[in-house]
């Protein structure tokens, strides 16, 4: 299984319509094609791994880097597999990542009402800033985005 079919296969179970949130195929395929972005995929068992690798795909982080700093552009748990600390797996492989690339700082966005925002401070990351109405639903209602940085 390719990275893109791996992040595709979780990203169609784990994201909520409604939030708006998934990406499409072709949002995610020409993300990847860009030199300084690259995923990071999480198995049923919590190992991380090369897709073809995977024993299960539960899970995936889709980041961007730039000099000094690294941005988790989407993160992505199947729902099965949530309350297994496989998200928690996941930002520790990206922070990781992130100090084997010399970056001194990490980012992330998220919708204002985004459970995963305890995850997030538990991590140490702080708001840093605040987009009004960034998200559009699918109801037509919008809702803020928060971005976070934390120092590595």
């Amino acid at each position: 299984m390719t990275v893109l079919d791996t992040i595709m296969l979780v990203m169609d179970d784990a994201f909520d319509p409604h939030w708006g949130e998934a990406w499409t195929r072709s949002q995610v395929a020409n993300s990847l094609a860009m030199p300084h972005t690259y995923a990071l995929i999480v198995d049923s068992e919590g190992q991380i791994n090369r897709p073809d690798e995977a024993r299960e795909p539960a899970g995936f982080a889709l980041i961007r880097s730039a000099p000094g700093e690294e941005e988790l552009l989407l993160i992505g748990v199947r729902p099965r597999f949530r309350k297994r600390g496989l998200g928690r797996i996941l930002l520790e492989a990206f922070f990781a990542q992130a100090r084997k690339k010399n970056a001194d700082r990490v980012f992330l966005e998220m919708r204002a009402n985004n459970p995963a925002r305890s995850l997030y401070t538990s991590l140490g990351f702080e708001q840093i800033g605040q987009r009004r109405d960034y998200y559009r639903l699918s109801d037509g209602s919008r809702i803020d985005a928060i971005t976070f940085g934390k120092t590595i």
